[in-house]
């Protein structure tokens, strides 16, 4: 998709980040013949999704830039200690100049659609562990931070999940706190690659570009709550 860019003179430095292994990546395209019907009734019908094809192109270039004004300091409430008992973690919402928002199909639970997201390192602030988990689960490092959340947001985890992560993890947590930021999307769709940038797993099967609504709507229930009030934090740069 072509889209516009466009360069803002106050942004700060490149954050440099982990040089990407020189592999082959898989990276998805636009199919006007491919539509994603909802798994429940919708006011969404349907919408383009990307199917992946070989690219003989690795990513050459990794910068993700955030405003000076958005650093956080030793005293900020990005380094205020998550409730207790709950796992500390960092989302992305990712959007592009249609300020639309990247959002991925779950491998491990059908029909469950989510933004980014993963756990907080020991030691690891928060807006370093986005930026890690956006190229780690997209392999997108063509971006900019234009807000975050100001708190840790929180959600349970039902009892299976609970006990399925319990020994996934090896330690028993109620749910995840999370901090969330606001990513603006800088590069060209053909970044987006859903191994990630070799050193995870992969978690998501295919991706699209989705309205808040269509982003609420597809996420496992128990995350709907958090989604809403992340979304609602995020709705005058979504307009």
């Amino acid at each position: 998709m072509g889209l516009s860019r466009s360069v803002c003179a106050s942004l700060s430095s490149p954050l440099h980040l982990l040089h990407h292994h020189h592999h082959h990546h898989y990276h998805p395209i636009s199919s006007s013949s491919t539509l994603l019907r909802l798994p429940t009734p919708s006011p969404f019908l349907s919408y383009p999704l990307k199917s992946p094809i070989l690219s003989p192109f690795p990513l050459l270039s990794s910068s993700i830039t955030t405003p000076q004004s958005s650093f956080s300091s030793s005293s900020s409430p990005a380094m205020e200690a998550p409730p207790e008992g709950y796992r500390r973690n960092v989302g992305i919402c990712l959007i592009n100049d249609s300020k639309k928002i990247f959002a991925a199909s779950r491998l491990d639970i059908p029909d469950s659609w989510q933004m980014p997201q993963g756990g907080v390192d020991e030691g690891e602030d928060p807006r370093s562990a986005a930026i890690r988990e956006l190229r780690e689960e997209t392999g997108v490092s063509s971006a900019e931070i234009l807000a975050e959340v100001p708190h840790w947001l929180t959600y349970d985890f039902p009892p299976k999940v609970r006990e399925k992560l319990r020994h996934q993890w090896g330690g028993d947590w109620k749910g995840q706190a999370q901090k969330w930021f606001l990513f603006k999307f800088t590069g060209k769709d053909e970044e987006i690659n859903l191994l990630g940038d070799g050193t995870e797993k992969a978690e998501f099967g295919e991706w699209s570009w989705l309205s808040a609504e269509q982003t609420i709507d597809l996420a496992v229930d128990f995350k709907k709550p958090v989604y809403k009030e992340v979304l609602a934090f995020f709705a005058p740069y979504l307009q």
